[in-house]
């Protein structure tokens, strides 16, 4: 039975990080203009023009895109501070496998399914947005990286689960 809080250690490290992440992933959602102005003075500072030209036209494209937006339609930046809330409120949802993993695995499997879910929605809406390819890889890498933490909690949870002892059956008894 030691192997039970060991495990269940594992399993919170694990959701600790993937929480983390996903609300890192939503709080830089939110100041996205001021953000890739410091971006694009970091890449400068770090000469990133001359080793990666296309890289940097892109993050000009960018910064340029969303400058206009702020401008002329911030509105529509709230887009992206929605996108930020959706990442904060799927990380809250962790808190449930955190608390007792065996019966809140289905939120593993979702957010595993989500995961999934990132690759086709890059190789359709990328090009259709024109996003460069290499930016597709990029994006899709997210759904990569994301699946690697929650396969390795759910099978610790299954682990853990064949661990636990089943709960008592109970049986009506009539007199």
């Amino acid at each position: 039975m030691s192997d039970r809080p060991a495990l269940l250690r594992g399993i919170r490290a694990w959701l600790a990080f993937f929480v983390v992440c996903l609300v890192l992933s939503g709080a830089t959602a939110f100041p996205l203009v001021h953000e890739l102005r410091w971006t694009e003075d970091a890449l400068r500072a770090l000469s990133v023009p001359e080793h990666l030209p296309g890289l940097m036209e892109w993050i000009g494209r960018v910064r340029r895109g969303l400058d206009a937006t702020d401008a002329e339609y911030p509105f529509l930046l709230y887009g992206t501070d929605w996108l930020a809330f959706a990442h904060l409120v799927i990380a809250v949802a962790f808190y449930g496998p955190y608390r007792d993993p065996v019966r809140n695995i289905w939120v593993i499997e979702f957010g595993m399914i989500a995961c999934a879910g990132i690759i086709p929605l890059a190789l359709i809406c990328g090009p259709i947005r024109g996003i460069p390819f290499w930016w597709t890889v990029i994006d899709m890498s997210f759904g990569i990286l994301g699946v690697l933490p929650l396969y390795a909690v759910r099978r610790k949870i299954k682990r853990l689960e064949a661990l636990t002892p089943a709960p008592p059956t109970t049986s009506a008894v009539t007199a």
